[in-house]
């Protein structure tokens, strides 16, 4: 065992492409390819329980009944299980996921979807009113983001998450590339912390991404961003902020960078667009990072994050409607008619436009300022608590995204411990740590203090029990010490195969 945790180190500082050479290599070697086998099998056998907490708690279906099943016995058994999942993020338990979390505001979003669950938006003929819906969503937004401080014509469309805003963008720079500049190999330029959508992107669009460092405070590195950057570079990318960390990207030079050398500026702003507007109205140090700056030519904001919609709405923004147009798909010669979409999907539930309009006509701006000022108050009590456990460290200064890991104890471990403990943590890795994002729900009394308790009972615990193992410490602990990452992602798609059986 010495000796393979020699090997691994040592193949830690080769270059990528020999480390993955030398993973094809060894992976063919019947007795490495058995182990690697039997370590996987093991580690996605212990997080069944985990996925399938279910399996013989409910009846299963892998096929359709004989005859149709009882409407209110549906209903019992959807009510059964609700309850089981709610009370963790009702308690404030729960790092992001569920944002805002107060019953009458889910009821009233439940009312608006019931009046609008039959709308569909690719027959806008026959629902004009997801139009409204729609343009109002992406005016309010751009003006949030300084739409009115600038020349141009902000615009954009809603999608259904943050990771098909991002798409939607990176597609879009891609077909400008290629018809305006003649781009046939191009590249997009990221930190190492931008959303793994945008690696999603660069694999389904081929296009090349290139990935730059950050410095101690977790933001972009300036100078490897001017050196990563080349004529066939069609985006350069900032976060804010960025999900790992919490911490926002230098955007002001990184756009000023892209600005003159004439490439196109993306800020992923899906976490902290409906944030930071308000959080800079409130005093908070807070750089420019939208479109008062000229470099920048969209940002994606996520309204079902802090937006306080329910989940399945984005929207991305361009600083001008000749970008958008790259975006758009038409199709003028096909039998079944004209054909043409805003975004990837065909038909889409207008009533997730609907609710997401509602939700900003009834917050305001009034409620949007006083929800931002709650959740950074408990931020900073959070983080002036870890500040004072000892055997944890803050990672940068970020805002309302805590990220925080050890040198003394293995953190994952800590997280294993909350856990335990109720806590839906998230778990990071390169470098190891672990985040608690801040919501409304985390603003109820007694919550930020219940978690800096327990994340120090938990610290405590780990000193004393150091070699106990189990939960997810063993597949962070892999995934942040080995250096093959298609092991690694082997074990994800398996894990995926394990969430889609019945």
């Amino acid at each position: 065992m010495a000796n393979m945790d020699q090997m691994i180190n040592k193949v830690k500082w080769m270059p990528q492409g020999l480390i993955r050479f030398l993973e094809k290599w060894l992976r063919k070697l019947p007795s490495v390819k058995k182990e690697i086998e039997s370590q996987t099998v093991s580690m996605v056998d212990d997080l069944k329980s985990m996925v399938k907490p279910y399996t013989g708690k409910f009846q299963s279906y892998s096929k359709l009944p004989e005859s149709g099943i009882d409407r209110n016995e549906i209903l019992n058994e959807l009510k059964k299980i609700t309850s089981l999942e709610e009370k963790r993020w009702k308690e404030g338990l729960v790092s992001g996921a569920v944002y805002h979390g107060d019953s009458e505001h889910i009821k009233f979003l439940n009312e608006v979807y019931a009046l609008q669950s039959q709308s569909n938006p690719l027959h806008s003929d026959l629902f004009p009113s997801a139009s409204k819906f729609e343009s109002e969503i992406v005016s309010m937004t751009a003006q949030m983001l300084s739409a009115d401080k600038t020349n141009d014509e902000v615009c954009g469309v809603v999608t259904s998450g943050g990771t098909e805003s991002i798409l939607l963008a990176m597609k879009t720079y891609r077909d400008r590339a290629k018809e305006v500049n003649g781009i046939r190999r191009p590249n997009i330029v990221i930190p190492v912390t931008a959303h793994a959508a945008f690696d999603k992107a660069g694999e389904y669009f081929k296009i090349k991404v290139k990935r730059v460092p950050v410095d101690k405070n977790f933001q972009a590195d300036i100078n490897a961003v001017r050196k990563a950057a080349n004529g066939n570079t069609i985006c350069i990318v900032g976060s804010a902020p960025n999900f790992p960390q919490g911490t926002i990207d230098p955007i002001g030079e990184m756009s000023e960078i892209a600005r003159e050398r004439g490439i196109c500026f993306h800020v992923d702003a899906c976490l902290g667009g409906f944030v930071l507007p308000w959080a800079e109205k409130l005093g908070y140090p807070v750089p420019e990072f939208d479109f008062r700056l000229p470099g920048v030519t969209s940002i994606s904001a996520d309204t079902h994050k802090f937006g306080y919609a329910a989940k399945g709405t984005s929207v991305i923004l361009y600083r001008t409607p000749e970008l958008r147009r790259y975006q758009y798909y038409t199709i003028s010669d096909w039998p079944g008619g004209l054909y043409f979409s805003p975004t990837f999907a065909g038909s889409r539930p207008g009533a997730l436009s609907a609710t997401c309009w509602a939700t900003m006509l009834s917050l305001g701006e009034d409620g949007y300022r006083d929800s931002v000022k709650k959740i950074l108050e408990a931020a900073e009590i959070i983080k002036r608590g870890i500040s004072e456990i000892s055997g944890l460290k803050l990672m940068g200064d970020p805002l309302w995204v805590i990220a925080f890991k050890s040198n003394e104890i293995d953190i994952y471990k800590v997280m294993d411990q909350m856990t335990h403990k109720g806590w839906n943590l998230n778990g990071l890795h390169k470098p190891a740590c672990v985040h608690i994002c801040i919501t409304l729900r985390h603003t109820q009394v007694g919550v930020a203090h219940r978690f800096l308790s327990d994340l120090k009972d938990s610290v405590d615990y780990v000193k004393e029990n150091p070699s106990e193992t189990g939960g997810m410490a063993p597949v962070y602990g892999m995934a942040a010490s080995l250096p093959f990452r298609g092991v690694i992602r082997d074990f994800l798609k398996r894990y995926l195969d394990m969430y889609y059986k019945v």
